[in-house]
């Protein structure tokens, strides 16, 4: 959801507005800074964007009202992997899963294997 909010090739309109409506309520586990990270990374290596817009992306996420999540790591090996499992995820994805069922939040994703997850865990739609 952040990389459809921010990257210019990946916008979509519903992301930027998942995003606006969540200001001030938005949680992301730990990892969410490395993953982002390493997607603009990536992106810049492949020429997509320069190092100035890199910089001006984190600068503009740095800006949003995020609660960072650290309990998640604790219940990776247990309620974390049976999600994954369960579902068909990855543990990064079922990661946000596990973030969301425990807080009872929307969680904002285009993933499809991932909403289906939150559909069948009946988490509140976005």
């Amino acid at each position: 959801m952040t990389i459809a909010a921010v990257l210019t090739e990946h916008r979509t309109p519903e992301a930027r507005a998942i995003l606006r409506a969540g200001l001030g309520n938005i949680a992301v586990p730990a990892l969410w800074y490395l993953e982002v990270g390493d997607i603009l990374v990536r992106t810049e290596r492949r020429g997509m964007i320069s190092p100035n817009d890199r910089l001006g992306h984190i600068a503009d996420l740095s800006l949003l009202p995020v609660t960072v999540d650290h309990k998640g790591a604790a219940r990776a090996w247990r309620t974390t992997t049976a999600l994954a499992l369960r579902h068909g995820l990855t543990l990064y994805d079922g990661t946000y899963l596990e973030l969301a069922l425990r807080y009872r939040i929307p969680l904002a994703t285009f993933d499809a294997a991932l909403t289906r997850a939150a559909a069948a865990e009946n988490l509140p739609p976005r």
